[in-house]
């Protein structure tokens, strides 16, 4: 009798212990993020790094234009959702493709994401910026769009191809 008391109190001890964690789950704003990873990654640079230790910590740091939606099994075109951009438009020819970017967005100090940001990451990334990466690891990724690369980009009109997160 005794050992099914205590069974049973041990269920409702895990079965509380559950409840209350619900609130743990919740997404909040700042706060301290730990990661524990099996190695220990060169740099934080997620532009620099090509293994997936870095770049699994510091996915939940950045953010990207577009990403893949997390809610689906399948990563495929059409999972393609807006993140720091409101979504993308396509000209008529299927040649310049636009990310209206999402308002309010601020870095860690406060300024402003803005059109220069994308285009100062872009230009990183294709050896075009004053500034160079220590290795550029996906640099050929981008050899196919050499003379296509914006030469500005700007904010454009609130557009909504998909959900944005805050």
């Amino acid at each position: 009798m005794r050992r099914n008391l205590r069974v049973f109190g041990a269920a409702i001890a895990v079965f509380a212990a559950t409840l209350g964690a619900t609130a743990a789950w919740a997404q909040i704003h700042g706060g301290i993020l730990k990661l524990y990873t099996l190695d220990s990654p060169a740099s934080m640079s997620i532009l620099e790094e090509t293994t997936v230790f870095a770049q699994r910590l510091m996915m939940g740091v950045f953010n990207n234009l577009v990403m893949f939606d997390q809610h689906v099994k399948q990563n495929s075109v059409q999972s393609i959702v807006p993140d720091l951009a409101n979504g993308w438009l396509w000209n008529e020819d299927g040649t310049e493709l636009t990310f209206p970017l999402r308002k309010g967005v601020t870095w860690h100090d406060g300024k402003p994401f803005t059109a220069k940001d994308v285009q100062c990451t872009w230009d990183m990334l294709t050896d075009k910026s004053s500034e160079k990466l220590r290795i550029n690891p996906r640099k050929a990724w981008y050899r196919n769009l050499e003379g296509s690369l914006p030469t500005a980009i700007t904010r454009s009109p609130s557009i909504s191809s998909g959900p944005s997160r805050r």
